[in-house]
């Protein structure tokens, strides 16, 4: 079974997939979620581990076709990962912004300050 959106497809196995990183988050996704969940910045609706044709982004406020990736340690191969990635999502008109571990972690209310102007809300 496949999930239709406007030009991308996600499969069962994309989904199921999802699933399973939602069960299996990092102690830095577990802290920006709770800062993110049940609509407290800006009553913005986001989501996590959430699957965009065949990709899994960290987060996602579909609203404002925002995307949010955590990047822990990273190798060239999964760096020219990311690249395709932001490239194709971009193609479908999201914007991506990234944020460290380190970011997450040591200036949180910064990190949800640049959410919030990314799209476009708040002081």
């Amino acid at each position: 079974m496949r999930t239709r959106h406007r030009r991308w497809r996600t499969t069962e196995a994309v989904q199921e997939r999802a699933r399973q990183l939602r069960s299996e988050q990092t102690p830095t996704e577990r802290r920006l979620w709770a800062r993110l969940r049940q609509r407290q910045v800006y009553g913005l609706r986001f989501r996590r581990q959430h699957p965009i044709g065949r990709f899994i982004v960290d987060f996602c406020c579909i609203s404002h076709k925002l995307v949010i990736e955590i990047d822990g340690r990273t190798h060239d191969t999964q760096m020219a990962y990311d690249e395709a990635r932001t490239e194709w999502l971009e193609g479908q008109g999201y914007r991506v912004i990234r944020f460290t571990n380190d970011q997450v972690e040591r200036e949180i209310d910064g990190v949800l300050a640049e959410i919030a102007r990314q799209c476009d809300v708040g002081e």
